[in-house]
This record gives structure tokens, sequence and C-alpha cells, in this order.
């Protein structure tokens, strides 16, 4: 089997960090996107000393004229795409009577315009190559969380706009799906509830484990080994999906709201 060729944003750390290192294990060669240009190289020359093929694309997505460059430049050195990762992405912290309209459209710019720019630079190749598309969401795609109105309006749009892709792409053998993280230890959440030393981390972290069925807190791991089954051929009856990794943050609803206490 020839090898596969990636283009993963948001590359240089967390979720798209590990997509690229279960990618390169499976001999696939990759183009890493990011707007960090030391972590990327850190990342890139890490693979690279594992045997991987790779070559990065310093960027910053809430540019409009960016992703047909990535995409160009990716293709060219991959010599074609079959997974595009648009993994990229940035909560923001504003409650909506605090939302500035910059604010609201860096949001948009970054989880919902940039992954659909990206697709459709690369619909050339990916429908050449019967290839995919999985965008990292979120559950706050899902269920509003205060105070990330923005983020969660942005990430409801990319559940939307991955299913549009799917319907609209799926006859040019283009499959499109999602996968949307739950409470998960990135590094997005230093300083939040990743060190065990702080007490105050510690707090929250135990309080958060304690309200997921699984009791513990998700990994970029976990994230990127479901972006990896959705991107596989295992998965080629699957698209317009998005699966929640949550520990079950789905199924506490009820439960949040008292109902079995209350019967």
């Amino acid at each position: 089997m020839s090898e596969r060729r990636y283009v993963i944003t948001g590359a240089a750390s967390g979720i798209g960090r590990s997509v690229a290192e279960l990618a390169a294990d499976t001999g696939a060669a990759l183009s890493l996107v990011d707007i960090d240009e030391v972590g990327l190289k850190v990342v890139a020359d890490s693979l690279r000393d594992r045997g991987a093929r790779v070559t990065t694309v310093v960027a910053d997505l809430t540019d409009p004229d960016v992703p047909a460059r990535i995409v160009a430049e990716s293709a060219e050195f991959l010599g074609g795409i079959d997974v595009l990762v648009s993994n990229a992405g940035a909560p923001q912290y504003f409650r909506l009577k605090d939302l500035t309209v910059e604010a609201f459209d860096l949001a948009v710019a970054l989880n919902v315009r940039a992954t659909w720019l990206l697709g459709q630079a690369a619909h050339p190749w990916l429908a050449e190559s019967r290839g995919n598309i999985v965008a990292t969401a979120s559950t706050c795609g899902h269920w509003p969380a205060p105070p990330q109105g923005a983020y969660s309006v942005a990430k409801a749009g990319l559940l939307m706009l991955v299913k549009q892709m799917a319907l609209e792409w799926g006859p040019d053998g283009i499959r499109v799906n999602s996968a949307s993280p739950g409470p998960t230890m990135t590094g997005l959440t230093e300083g939040v509830f990743n060190d065990l030393n702080d007490p105050k981390q510690r707090e929250i972290r135990e309080m958060r484990e304690a309200r997921l069925p699984v009791r513990k807190l998700g990994t970029a791991d976990d994230v990127a080994h479901t972006i990896m089954f959705l991107a596989s051929p295992v998965a080629s009856q699957i698209t317009g999906v998005d699966i929640l990794v949550d520990g079950g943050t789905s199924v506490t609803t009820l439960a949040a709201a008292g109902i079995e206490a209350g019967r």
C-alpha cells in the first residue's frame, strides 16, 4: 500500500501533534501546519528523526488567503492529498454581553471558515484520491458553554459545515467527518487543570472528573485516535458524522438537572 498523505493543521501541539505522531507511525507523509513556527519545527524534527517524510507550513488560518496556499504547498510536497485534518482552533472566553464584533469574527474565521476554505482548495486533490476530511469540533458545538458564546456558536457552525460538505462532496468520493472533544488535557488547559501539584488545578480537575461517567479527563491521544479512525479506510462507510470524545459528558444532562434525585 502506498503512503497516505496527510495535511494537519494545528500540528505544533496538543491534538494536532498527536495525530501527526500516530499518522507517522503508519508510514504516512505529512504536511504540518501551525502559526507557532518554533513548536512546529520541534514536532517536524522529532518525526523526521523517526523516519517520517515531513514538510511544514507556518500560517495564520484567520487570513482568508492562507488556506489555498497551504493546500498548494502541501500537495506539491506530498504529490497529492489523501487526508485533511482541520484541527486548528482556539476557545475564547467572552460572555455574549461582553463579546466584541472582532472576537466573534475571529472565532468564526478560525473555527469555521478555515475548514471550508481548506476543503474547497483541497477538493480536487481529495476527489482524485477519494480521500477525506476530519475536523476537530467540540462538545461546545452541541451544548452552550458560558462564557464561550462565540466559540460555541462557531463550533456549532463547524458541525453543520461538516454535514454540508459530506452531502455535497460525497458523490465526488470525499468523506467528511468530525470529532468533538469534551474536557481534554492539552496545551490549552495549561493553568486550568493539568498540574496536579497545584492545589487549585487539582481541585478543578477532581471536580471535572467527578462529573464524568468515566471519571477521568481526556487526553490529546484519545481524540487523535478517533480522528485516525475516521480518516482510515475502515471508516469508508462513515460520512457526515460527529463522534463525541467526551468521557460521557453527553449522557449526563438529565442527571445534572437533578432528575435522579427528583425521580
